[in-house]
Protein backbone atom coordinates (compact mmCIF):
# COMPACT_ATOMS: atom_id res chain seq x y z
CA UNK A 1 0.00 0.00 0.00
CA UNK A 2 1.15 3.37 -0.97
CA UNK A 3 2.18 5.62 1.66
CA UNK A 4 1.55 9.46 2.18
CA UNK A 5 3.40 11.17 0.82
CA UNK A 6 3.52 9.82 -2.96
CA UNK A 7 4.14 11.25 -5.69
CA UNK A 8 5.94 11.06 -9.21
CA UNK A 9 8.87 12.60 -9.91
CA UNK A 10 9.54 13.52 -13.31
CA UNK A 11 13.22 13.32 -15.46
CA UNK A 12 13.43 17.14 -16.01
CA UNK A 13 12.48 17.58 -12.14
CA UNK A 14 8.56 18.55 -11.82
CA UNK A 15 6.56 16.20 -8.90
CA UNK A 16 3.59 14.79 -9.86
CA UNK A 17 1.34 15.06 -6.23
CA UNK A 18 -2.22 15.62 -4.89
CA UNK A 19 -2.99 15.76 -1.02
CA UNK A 20 -5.75 13.86 -0.90
CA UNK A 21 -4.11 10.64 -2.92
CA UNK A 22 -1.85 8.08 -2.00
CA UNK A 23 -2.09 5.98 -4.83
CA UNK A 24 0.90 6.03 -7.67
CA UNK A 25 -1.31 4.61 -9.90
CA UNK A 26 -3.85 7.16 -9.74
CA UNK A 27 -1.24 9.63 -10.13
CA UNK A 28 -0.32 7.68 -13.46
CA UNK A 29 -3.59 7.50 -14.74
CA UNK A 30 -4.57 11.36 -13.73
CA UNK A 31 -1.31 12.89 -15.94
CA UNK A 32 -1.86 9.89 -18.73
CA UNK A 33 1.83 8.27 -18.08
CA UNK A 34 3.03 5.64 -20.13
CA UNK A 35 4.22 2.45 -17.76
CA UNK A 36 4.77 -0.18 -20.75
CA UNK A 37 7.60 -1.34 -20.01
CA UNK A 38 10.13 1.16 -22.38
CA UNK A 39 12.41 3.03 -20.16
CA UNK A 40 10.39 6.00 -18.50
CA UNK A 41 11.14 9.83 -17.35
CA UNK A 42 9.09 9.45 -15.05
CA UNK A 43 9.46 7.94 -11.68
CA UNK A 44 7.05 6.75 -8.12
CA UNK A 45 8.60 7.89 -4.93
CA UNK A 46 7.32 7.98 -1.41
CA UNK A 47 7.82 9.91 2.08
CA UNK A 48 7.30 9.29 4.99
CA UNK A 49 8.04 8.64 8.74
CA UNK A 50 10.91 6.40 9.98
CA UNK A 51 8.93 6.33 12.89
CA UNK A 52 5.14 5.85 11.44
CA UNK A 53 4.19 8.51 13.66
CA UNK A 54 2.96 11.93 11.62
CA UNK A 55 1.84 13.29 14.99
CA UNK A 56 5.67 13.04 15.90
CA UNK A 57 7.89 12.37 13.05
CA UNK A 58 11.81 11.76 13.80
CA UNK A 59 13.10 12.20 10.37
CA UNK A 60 11.50 11.66 6.79
CA UNK A 61 12.90 8.82 4.49
CA UNK A 62 12.61 8.45 1.14
CA UNK A 63 11.82 6.10 -0.99
CA UNK A 64 11.82 5.28 -5.06
CA UNK A 65 9.42 2.29 -5.32
CA UNK A 66 10.67 1.17 -8.33
CA UNK A 67 12.09 -2.36 -8.85
CA UNK A 68 14.36 -1.50 -11.24
CA UNK A 69 17.12 1.22 -10.88
CA UNK A 70 16.26 5.08 -12.34
CA UNK A 71 19.78 5.72 -13.62
CA UNK A 72 18.37 9.70 -14.64
CA UNK A 73 17.56 10.00 -10.76
CA UNK A 74 20.03 12.00 -8.61
CA UNK A 75 20.45 13.83 -5.64
CA UNK A 76 18.68 16.95 -7.30
CA UNK A 77 15.61 15.01 -8.27
CA UNK A 78 15.79 13.60 -4.38
CA UNK A 79 15.52 17.58 -3.51
CA UNK A 80 13.20 18.32 -5.94
CA UNK A 81 10.70 15.35 -4.15
CA UNK A 82 11.42 16.76 -0.75
CA UNK A 83 10.14 20.23 -1.28
CA UNK A 84 6.90 19.14 -3.12
CA UNK A 85 6.25 17.27 0.57
CA UNK A 86 7.17 20.39 2.15
CA UNK A 87 4.14 21.34 0.36
CA UNK A 88 2.06 18.86 0.99
CA UNK A 89 2.89 19.02 4.77
CA UNK A 90 1.76 22.39 4.90
CA UNK A 91 -1.66 21.42 3.79
CA UNK A 92 -1.49 18.53 6.59
CA UNK A 93 -0.50 19.85 9.25
CA UNK A 94 -3.65 22.71 9.03
CA UNK A 95 -5.37 19.79 9.92
CA UNK A 96 -3.77 17.66 12.14
CA UNK A 97 -3.73 18.65 15.50
CA UNK A 98 -0.14 17.88 17.35
CA UNK A 99 -0.43 17.19 20.91
CA UNK A 100 0.62 14.51 23.17
CA UNK A 101 -1.72 11.49 23.44
CA UNK A 102 -3.71 10.97 27.07
CA UNK A 103 -4.10 8.08 28.67
CA UNK A 104 -7.60 9.13 30.93
CA UNK A 105 -6.31 6.41 33.32
CA UNK A 106 -2.21 7.15 33.51
CA UNK A 107 -2.02 10.07 33.09
CA UNK A 108 -4.09 11.89 35.03
CA UNK A 109 -4.96 11.52 38.36
CA UNK A 110 -8.95 10.36 39.14
CA UNK A 111 -10.37 14.29 39.60
CA UNK A 112 -13.27 14.44 42.45
CA UNK A 113 -16.72 14.58 40.52
CA UNK A 114 -18.12 17.88 40.15
CA UNK A 115 -20.90 20.51 38.33
CA UNK A 116 -18.43 21.06 36.06
CA UNK A 117 -17.67 17.20 34.69
CA UNK A 118 -21.29 16.50 35.07
CA UNK A 119 -22.20 19.20 32.96
CA UNK A 120 -19.96 18.14 30.21
CA UNK A 121 -20.93 14.62 30.63
CA UNK A 122 -24.81 16.15 30.31
CA UNK A 123 -23.46 17.66 27.24
CA UNK A 124 -22.08 14.56 25.80
CA UNK A 125 -25.49 12.97 26.39
CA UNK A 126 -27.45 15.14 23.76
CA UNK A 127 -24.72 14.75 21.17
CA UNK A 128 -24.42 10.89 21.87
CA UNK A 129 -28.25 10.84 21.25
CA UNK A 130 -28.09 12.76 18.30
CA UNK A 131 -25.39 11.14 16.62
CA UNK A 132 -26.02 7.56 17.72
CA UNK A 133 -29.49 7.58 16.37
CA UNK A 134 -28.30 8.38 12.86
CA UNK A 135 -24.88 5.90 13.16
CA UNK A 136 -25.44 4.09 15.79
CA UNK A 137 -25.79 0.99 13.58
CA UNK A 138 -22.96 1.55 11.11
CA UNK A 139 -20.11 -0.49 11.21
CA UNK A 140 -16.91 -0.12 9.94
CA UNK A 141 -15.12 -3.68 8.82
CA UNK A 142 -11.54 -1.97 8.64
CA UNK A 143 -8.61 -2.03 10.30
CA UNK A 144 -9.77 0.98 12.74
CA UNK A 145 -11.93 -1.41 14.56
CA UNK A 146 -11.85 0.42 17.33
CA UNK A 147 -13.92 3.47 15.48
CA UNK A 148 -16.61 1.12 14.36
CA UNK A 149 -20.12 2.79 15.18
CA UNK A 150 -21.73 6.24 16.25
CA UNK A 151 -19.38 9.11 16.88
CA UNK A 152 -16.34 6.74 15.72
CA UNK A 153 -18.21 6.09 12.50
CA UNK A 154 -18.72 9.80 12.37
CA UNK A 155 -14.94 11.19 12.84
CA UNK A 156 -13.72 8.58 10.34
CA UNK A 157 -16.29 9.65 7.44
CA UNK A 158 -15.99 13.46 8.34
CA UNK A 159 -12.12 12.73 7.40
CA UNK A 160 -12.14 10.72 5.04
CA UNK A 161 -14.91 13.20 3.22
CA UNK A 162 -12.12 16.07 4.09
CA UNK A 163 -8.59 15.10 3.38
CA UNK A 164 -9.20 11.70 1.14
CA UNK A 165 -7.75 8.42 1.58
CA UNK A 166 -4.23 9.96 2.30
CA UNK A 167 -5.30 10.65 5.96
CA UNK A 168 -7.14 7.77 6.22
CA UNK A 169 -4.77 5.22 5.19
CA UNK A 170 -1.32 6.58 6.50
CA UNK A 171 -2.22 9.19 8.82
CA UNK A 172 -4.93 8.07 10.41
CA UNK A 173 -3.41 4.70 10.85
CA UNK A 174 -0.69 5.91 12.78
CA UNK A 175 -3.05 7.91 15.06
CA UNK A 176 -5.47 5.15 15.38
CA UNK A 177 -3.04 2.27 16.21
CA UNK A 178 -1.60 4.13 19.72
CA UNK A 179 -5.19 4.88 20.50
CA UNK A 180 -6.16 1.30 19.63
CA UNK A 181 -3.59 0.00 22.11
CA UNK A 182 -4.64 1.93 24.81
CA UNK A 183 -8.48 0.67 24.48
CA UNK A 184 -7.45 -2.53 23.82
CA UNK A 185 -5.08 -2.93 26.51
CA UNK A 186 -5.93 -0.48 28.88
CA UNK A 187 -9.33 1.28 28.95
CA UNK A 188 -11.78 -1.62 27.74
CA UNK A 189 -10.10 -4.10 30.52
CA UNK A 190 -10.49 -1.52 33.21
CA UNK A 191 -14.11 -0.49 32.54
CA UNK A 192 -15.28 -4.23 31.96
CA UNK A 193 -13.62 -5.56 35.42
CA UNK A 194 -15.24 -1.94 36.88
CA UNK A 195 -18.64 -2.92 35.71
CA UNK A 196 -18.73 -6.42 34.82
CA UNK A 197 -19.41 -8.80 31.67
CA UNK A 198 -23.12 -8.74 31.88
CA UNK A 199 -22.73 -4.38 32.51
CA UNK A 200 -20.49 -4.46 29.74
CA UNK A 201 -22.59 -5.52 26.78
CA UNK A 202 -25.02 -2.80 27.15
CA UNK A 203 -21.74 0.02 28.00
CA UNK A 204 -19.32 -0.76 25.36
CA UNK A 205 -20.73 1.13 22.28
CA UNK A 206 -20.67 4.25 24.78
CA UNK A 207 -17.22 3.94 25.55
CA UNK A 208 -16.24 3.14 21.96
CA UNK A 209 -17.90 5.96 20.95
CA UNK A 210 -16.01 7.92 23.49
CA UNK A 211 -12.44 6.39 21.81
CA UNK A 212 -14.14 8.03 18.53
CA UNK A 213 -14.47 11.43 19.91
CA UNK A 214 -10.66 11.49 21.30
CA UNK A 215 -9.29 10.12 17.49
CA UNK A 216 -11.25 13.39 16.15
CA UNK A 217 -9.41 15.71 18.65
CA UNK A 218 -6.28 15.20 16.40
CA UNK A 219 -8.30 16.21 13.06
CA UNK A 220 -9.03 19.97 12.64
CA UNK A 221 -11.95 20.43 10.31
CA UNK A 222 -14.60 22.79 9.44
CA UNK A 223 -17.52 22.56 11.37
CA UNK A 224 -19.93 21.79 8.31
CA UNK A 225 -17.55 18.85 7.17
CA UNK A 226 -18.61 16.99 10.37
CA UNK A 227 -20.85 14.47 9.18
CA UNK A 228 -23.85 13.34 10.97
CA UNK A 229 -24.04 16.37 13.00
CA UNK A 230 -26.25 18.57 11.68
CA UNK A 231 -28.86 18.42 15.00
CA UNK A 232 -25.91 19.01 17.56
CA UNK A 233 -25.40 22.74 18.55
CA UNK A 234 -21.91 24.37 19.33
CA UNK A 235 -21.53 26.68 16.43
CA UNK A 236 -17.77 26.23 14.93
CA UNK A 237 -16.58 23.92 17.69
CA UNK A 238 -16.08 20.21 17.32
CA UNK A 239 -19.45 18.32 18.15
CA UNK A 240 -17.75 16.22 20.40
CA UNK A 241 -15.43 18.23 22.10
CA UNK A 242 -17.54 17.29 25.54
CA UNK A 243 -16.33 13.33 24.85
CA UNK A 244 -12.96 14.73 24.69
CA UNK A 245 -12.93 17.15 27.73
CA UNK A 246 -13.73 14.74 29.93
CA UNK A 247 -11.26 11.92 28.55
CA UNK A 248 -8.59 14.83 28.86
CA UNK A 249 -9.63 15.22 32.98
CA UNK A 250 -9.19 11.31 32.84
CA UNK A 251 -12.71 10.48 33.22
CA UNK A 252 -14.26 7.64 30.33
CA UNK A 253 -18.63 7.93 30.52
CA UNK A 254 -20.19 4.64 30.15
CA UNK A 255 -24.01 4.71 29.63
CA UNK A 256 -26.40 1.41 29.85
CA UNK A 257 -29.29 2.33 28.60
CA UNK A 258 -30.70 4.17 32.14
CA UNK A 259 -27.75 5.47 34.15
CA UNK A 260 -24.39 7.12 33.15
CA UNK A 261 -21.67 6.24 35.02
CA UNK A 262 -17.73 8.43 34.88
CA UNK A 263 -15.46 5.91 34.87
CA UNK A 264 -11.34 6.98 36.18
CA UNK A 265 -7.90 5.97 37.70
CA UNK A 266 -5.34 3.21 37.37
CA UNK A 267 -8.22 0.50 37.69
CA UNK A 268 -11.23 2.23 35.18
CA UNK A 269 -13.30 2.52 38.78
CA UNK A 270 -17.01 3.89 38.92
CA UNK A 271 -16.28 7.54 39.77
CA UNK A 272 -19.89 8.79 39.39
CA UNK A 273 -23.36 6.75 38.79
CA UNK A 274 -26.23 8.28 38.12
CA UNK A 275 -29.12 10.13 35.67
CA UNK A 276 -28.47 13.26 34.07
Amino acid sequence: MCKAFSGIVMENGDVLWAFAVDSHETLVQKHGLQDDGRPRNWARFEIAPDNGSYLSPDTWGFKLDEECAVPWFTDWHKGECYKAHRAWLKKLNRILVHKPFVHPFKDVRPPKITKKHLALLRQWSSVWASVGDSVGDIVRDSVWAIVRAGVGASVWASVRASVGDSVGASVWASVGDIVGDIVRDSVRASVWDSVGASVWASVGDSVWDSVGAYLGSFFRLPRKEWQYTEGIKGGDACPFQPAVDLWEMGLVPSFDGKLWRLHGGKDGKVLWEGTI
